[in-house]
């Protein structure tokens, strides 16, 4: 626990304000106190309400939806801070807006997630803290120090308490892109692999097609992916593993994105359990009796603390 001589002080943006607090009291302190608010045509106002001169400070703000509105206010507080004399700034990005537009797949199409990075340094970023990034080469894409965190140490936790004899499970990959994400949990929690053999037929419509791997049937089988967005890739495995018997479905995600029809699809899903974490918050109309919520909070505290005492965050992956 910092003392309060310390001159780490976190402060957030209005993403997820109740997760920016979580991690500061686990630091043992109080979020910072800083105005937002916007100008009668719409323009963002912030003001830094105390003194953060030669302070090590770190903004927690997901870039979630709605993403330009968040990231804009992001941009606007890094600035402030910057122009406030703040020794160092950290942005403490738990989800990562515009991380899937990471490559040109076709031509004439912009690689977002760089221009994103860009603006975050620009903007008055000395580093940045994130958390499941959709692709892990956006490190590459700063020209400051990422710490890349995975929730992974949360989820298999999550995991242990259900009880499930590794002779029983099966991590299931949703798609050839988790094949290394499904292998790192197998790796930790045992079981068999198998992998869907999904085709993408549009931007938000996919078609599962075959089944690669071990047998689900009498099974219990676990999901795993880093979001879920419309849905359509996490139902459409677990109705996959259902079709070839497996006796129980959970799935597991670090960020619940949940826009267009993800709802209605994971409502009518044959799943016993949504898992995911806070790193964008869950409002009362996307609460489902079958999701459950892990905070992150005391990982990105632990990581915060590490980067502020220059300590290795690898550590927590150890």
């Amino acid at each position: 626990m910092l003392n309060n001589n310390s001159k780490l002080k976190v402060f957030s943006g209005r993403a997820n304000i109740p997760l920016g607090d979580a991690i500061a009291r686990c630091l043992g302190d109080g979020l910072g106190k800083i105005t937002l608010d916007y100008f009668p045509d719409g323009e963002n106002f912030v003001r830094i309400d105390e003194d953060v001169r030669g302070r090590d400070i770190y903004i927690v703000q997901p870039t979630c939806p709605p993403v330009n509105t968040n990231l804009m206010e992001l941009l606007i507080i890094l600035d402030a801070f910057k122009r406030s004399s703040a020794a160092r700034i950290t942005a403490v990005l738990p989800y990562y807006g515009y991380a899937r537009q990471d490559r040109k797949d076709q031509g004439r199409v912009p690689i977002t997630a760089k221009v994103v990075a860009d603006l975050l340094t620009s903007a008055g970023a000395d580093r940045v803290l994130a958390l499941d990034l959709h692709a892990a080469q956006i490190q590459g894409f700063f020209d400051i120090p990422v710490d890349h965190l995975y929730a992974s140490p949360v989820i298999a936790r999550h995991v242990r308490t259900l009880n499930i004899a590794p002779r029983d499970l099966v991590v299931l990959s949703p798609d050839e892109g988790s094949i290394k994400k499904a292998l790192m949990y197998q790796k930790k929690l045992g079981g068999a692999i198998a992998i869907v053999d999904k085709r993408r037929s549009s931007a938000t419509e996919t078609k599962q097609a075959n089944l690669i791997g071990a047998s689900l049937e009498g099974k219990v089988v676990i999901i795993f992916d880093d979001m879920i967005s419309t849905g359509g890739s996490v139902v459409g495995a677990a109705h996959v593993a259902r079709l070839h018997g497996a006796r129980e479905v959970y799935a597991f995600a670090t960020h619940a994105v949940l826009c267009g029809p993800a709802i209605d699809r994971l409502r009518d899903a044959p799943l016993e359990q949504i898992v995911v974490t806070d790193s964008i918050p869950l409002p009362p109309e996307k609460q489902l009796p079958n999701i459950k919520v892990l905070s992150v909070a005391p990982l990105l505290a632990d990581a915060i603390k590490r980067i502020h005492l220059n300590e290795s965050v690898s550590k927590l992956f150890d």
